[in-house]
């Protein structure tokens, strides 16, 4: 670090003699003792922009530091060999446990081996490293046998969005893109989970333990959100306790005494369904899945979405089929809204089976809720952009948008509309943080794409959840000049 005007944050590595001898720089600007805080290398008082800018200079130095330990890491494995007490050396060499070192050994090799693209935007520092280790987590958790051409185009697809996406996002959307490119293995390995489902319990201390049960995810949201439902139906009631107790006493009562009378409570999924998961063009007239000879490896196939999780569209129409939705109809019990979107993901529309059926019959189009002349959003508004944006719109923040507020970007009071074009879904600690702290500056598009930029000056891009960014159609080619030469 220098202490002149300028300074930055940097990673110097540097060859060391085996034997101790003392050294002395030729650059007037020494290197920082070890033995002193590296704030002592900078002016004592720094402003908001230099702050930020030496935090951004610390991840992407982070970054280049977790890339050189991957390849160190497999110089390690290189020397040693196939050695099934590898992970120990690397427990000692790193001061941590066992599984933490083979976890290391795993991740370096992917990215070392395998995701190439994610490794050379580590190296570089453009990329960081809780997002590149999210990433090889998820590639990890497929198995070895995925295709590189599968890999290689999830890489392309998120790699260019990934610092725009919380960590959670970034793992959903990997998980996607490997869906939608190798559904036939995600299903094998769904089927191999679903067989090895089950109940356990896990102490945690304190007399308290974890009840876990792994069953599929569209079963397990239903159950959480059962437990949820008549929790709240207990607040409303008038219990005090915390809303936490509440449902771990609505699972119990409801596995230990199910024959007790309670307010009856139906379960809620949001499931995305594109037209092209449940016909797809991929698919024979029989049902059958063309043969792999026809699909190119890495090709993008459909992905369904049952609750932000994504789903293959087999596990898709399998679902819609138990739930008695393939003849497009509501579930017993329940409600469906059918929601339109263009090809990059951006919700166009949020209709039902009747007006999509008076719309085939009399002409007419879709569209977003219309503005309403008034503070509060209408109920239609109300439900096109939770079902746009899902979670709270900040950066990072993964709140859902039922416990969100809809925030007018441009303030109503300075004339901004209440339309879908100036609402977004902010949880109320982020609804605070835009109405009150200075500084901070929010644009929205008409495609719902959130600008924020901080005070300090960083700049963060929220897309609404589902939305791809499509790489650009070619160009067509130039016209034909007016004279073109004789053939």
């Amino acid at each position: 670090m220098s202490s002149g005007r300028g300074f930055a944050v940097g990673v110097t590595v540097v060859p060391v003699d085996p034997a101790p001898s003392p050294w002395e720089p030729a650059d007037p600007d020494p290197a920082p003792r070890l033995d002193e805080a590296l704030s002592a290398w900078l002016p004592a008082r720094r402003s908001s922009p230099e702050a930020a800018m030496l935090l951004r200079q610390i991840v992407a130095a982070e970054a280049q530091l977790a890339a050189l330990r991957a390849e160190l890491v497999m110089d390690l494995a290189g020397v040693t060999g196939p050695d099934e007490f590898l992970p120990d050396e690397l427990a000692a060499v790193q001061n941590c446990s066992r599984a933490a070192a083979v976890t290391l050994l795993d991740h370096a090799e992917l990215l070392t081996t395998v995701l190439l693209g994610t490794f050379d935007r580590l190296r570089l520092g453009q990329l960081d490293w809780p997002r590149a280790r999210a990433i090889a987590a998820e590639v990890a958790a497929t198995g070895r046998e995925t295709d590189p051409a599968v890999i290689a185009g999830m890489e392309t697809a998120v790699l260019p969005r990934a610092g725009e996406l919380s960590l959670r996002g970034l793992r959903e959307a990997v998980r996607a893109e490997l869906i939608a490119r190798d559904a036939a293995a995600a299903d094998r390995r769904r089927e191999q989970r679903r067989r090895g489902a089950d109940v356990t319990v896990r102490p945690v201390g304190d007399g308290m333990s974890e009840f876990r049960v792994l069953l599929p995810h569209p079963e397990a949201r239903a159950c959480r959100d059962a437990a949820d439902r008549h929790a709240h139906k207990a607040k409303d009631a008038g219990d005090l306790r915390p809303i936490g107790m509440l449902r771990t006493g609505a699972v119990a009562d409801l596995i230990l005494r199910p024959w007790q009378q309670r307010p009856e409570v139906t379960a809620h999924l949001t499931v995305v369904a594109p037209l092209t998961a449940l016909t797809p063009a991929g698919f024979l007239a029989s049902g059958a899945p063309l043969p792999s000879a026809f699909t190119p490896p890495g090709t993008a196939a459909p992905v369904g979405e049952v609750d932000g999780e994504p789903v293959t569209a087999a596990h898709l129409r399998e679902l819609l089929t138990r739930l008695d939705a393939l003849g497009v109809r509501a579930p017993a019990g329940g409600s469906l809204e059918i929601a339109l979107t263009d090809r990059p993901g951006a919700l166009l529309a949020l209709t039902g089976r009747s007006e999509l059926e008076r719309l085939a019959r009399h002409g007419g189009r879709l569209g977003p809720p219309g503005a309403v002349d008034r503070y509060r959003p209408s109920a239609a508004q109300q439900r096109f952009l939770r079902a746009r944006d899902r979670t709270c719109r900040h950066p990072g923040c993964t709140v859902r948008a039922g416990w969100a507020d809809l925030d007018h970007v441009v303030a109503h009071a300075d004339g901004g509309a209440t339309a879908c074009e100036n609402l977004c879904c902010l949880c109320r600690r982020h609804h605070r943080l835009k109405t009150f702290a200075p500084g901070w500056i929010h644009t929205l598009g008409d495609d719902g794409v959130l600008t924020v930029i901080t005070p300090s000056g960083v700049t963060r891009i929220s897309r609404p959840p589902g939305y791809r960014v499509l790489s650009e159609p070619p160009q067509p080619p130039p016209p034909p000049a007016d004279d073109p030469p004789p053939f």
